[in-house]
């Protein structure tokens, strides 16, 4: 199985043999309010044509090449919603997509009538929180029952992103890190302040480019008792650092302190280790948590 990423509409597609052996294209996930998105298609659908080009037996690659093309031009689609659904002509003018670091899309469970929403964030910028709310309450509806939050090659962005995230997951009082500065005790508890919005169990995928925010959202969620870390142990990036500006206008960046964890685990230059390396069963997943011990809520 190929997928690409064809940003010129904002679809991933997946090549799926038919039952005499040919490949037909259907819409792995959409860029959250991307121009494919907001056009019409759905997740599921099968691409049909591409400006009257029958794309029956091309690969992903060779579809790309066809949906591509110069910034506010317009391409025709054909596609059928679902296996069975109807056939819709849709009109796409292709966009330089919005800088959104969200992508999700749901996913069947193997030998389950359950579903997963799967939710990938890039990095940590203005946007993070605001897509992030939006793609995972687009997935409850869609019937997923838990989540899986991929962080891998996210080297971070806007702490205060990452803490605003975490909030959406945790308790009113629980812990999401500390900050220590230069003097061992001068200790900031920063905790979420209100009831989470998601309380459905999140796998987090992690790897040796998950960086600064993205360890801070892990660690927050895996020491509350949230997620499990699966993949790879983390970057280790945890200082708390300020450009100080010299006379004749250069500047000196200077270490001001640095994160811990809800578990008082230093961040930096340790990285986190996942619990499992590979997917777990979600029984594992569950007897996990259900072992799991929070640190103590100070008042």
């Amino acid at each position: 199985m190929a997928r690409y990423d064809m940003t010129g509409i904002g679809i991933n597609l997946r090549e799926i043999p038919d039952d005499n052996g040919v490949t037909k294209l259907k819409v792995l996930g959409l860029i959250l309010d991307g121009p494919a998105q907001t056009a019409g298609v759905r997740q599921g659908d099968e691409l049909l044509s591409i400006n009257g080009v029958d794309v029956k037996g091309k690969s992903a690659f060779e579809a790309s090449s066809l949906l591509q093309g110069p910034n506010e031009t317009f391409v025709n689609i054909m596609v059928k919603h679902g296996n069975c659904g109807p056939v819709q002509s849709v009109r796409i003018q292709r966009q330089s997509i919005a800088k959104s670091p969200v992508f999700y899309r749901l996913e069947p469970v193997k030998n389950s009538p359950s579903s997963v929403g799967y939710v990938r964030l890039k990095e940590f910028n203005a946007l993070a929180r605001k897509d992030l709310v939006t793609a995972m309450r687009r997935l409850q509806d869609m019937g997923a029952s838990y989540f899986v939050l991929d962080l891998r090659d996210n080297l971070g962005g806007l702490v205060q992103a990452g803490i605003e995230i975490a909030k959406l997951f945790l308790d009113k009082g629980e812990t999401i890190t500390y900050t220590v500065g230069r003097d061992p005790l001068s200790v900031k508890n920063i905790v979420a302040e209100s009831s989470p919005l998601f309380s459905a169990p999140v796998i987090v995928l992690v790897n040796n480019n998950t960086a600064s925010a993205s360890e801070i959202v892990a660690t927050a969620l895996h020491d509350n008792c949230r997620a499990v870390l699966v993949g790879e142990r983390t970057y280790g990036k945890g200082l708390i650092q300020s450009v100080f500006e010299l006379n004749d206008g250069s500047g000196v960046v200077v270490t001001i302190g640095k994160y811990v964890t809800p578990n008082h685990m230093d961040i930096n230059g340790n990285g986190v280790d996942p619990d499992f390396r590979n997917l777990p069963a979600w029984n594992e997943i569950t007897k996990y948590l259900s072992t799991c011990h929070k640190p103590p809520q100070k008042g």
